[in-house]
């Protein structure tokens, strides 16, 4: 690789860390009786509310409807998934120390099928949550099940859901991306160098 990728992979790699400042993914609940809504913000290692109160909130909703408690020290993901980001932002940076474009692929491939293996645990988690209801609940409506939407907006009973990515998410895309470019770069510049002694 040359300078420039290397510096594209350093700074992709680096902006993995805004994933422990910020959330990852974001679920809105709008509903008349929560006329400022309540939501979640999902974090590397934690779940909070979008205000102070809004987990207790959507806890004493899921109670009715027979859903589980959402308590974040019981979520294992949430206990290792900030060693998985170290990992990735060390082998960028390894990565581009070295300046080798098969550890460049390597890292990218490592990258995005993480990337997919924690959307599909984000999806059967939203699943378990959405339909293993309580069949004690004070509500039971039949064949309704309150899964929120992996991305977009869904209607469930009165409320709206809206889950979206949220900064941490787009960091990690952006990672992905500049990556990616670095890869072209070295490729193209590869491709078109004039062998020496020529």
């Amino acid at each position: 690789m040359g300078k420039l990728s290397r510096i594209l992979v350093a700074i992709g790699s680096i902006s993995l860390m805004l994933m422990f400042f910020f959330p990852i993914w974001s679920i809105n609940l709008e509903a008349p009786q929560f006329p400022e809504g309540i939501g979640l913000r999902i974090h590397l290692n934690t779940i909070k509310g979008e205000k102070p109160n809004d987990v207790a909130s959507i806890n004493n909703l899921n109670h009715y409807i027979g859903m589980k408690q959402i308590i974040p020290e019981s979520i294992p993901e949430l206990k290792f998934m900030p060693y998985i980001i170290i990992g990735l932002i060390g082998f960028g940076l390894l990565s581009s120390i070295i300046g080798k474009k098969s550890i460049l692929a390597i890292w990218l491939v490592l990258f995005i099928g993480l990337g997919i293996a924690g959307m599909v645990d984000f999806y059967n988690w939203e699943y378990d949550y959405g339909h293993n209801l309580d069949p004690h609940a004070i509500i039971k409506i039949e064949g309704m099940n309150y899964q929120p939407p992996l991305v977009g907006t869904k209607q469930l009973l009165n409320f709206t859901a809206h889950s979206m990515p949220d900064v941490g998410a787009y960091s990690a895309l952006f990672a992905i991306g500049i990556g990616m470019t670095a890869l072209f770069i070295g490729d193209k510049k590869n491709k078109y160098t004039v062998p020496k002694g020529l």
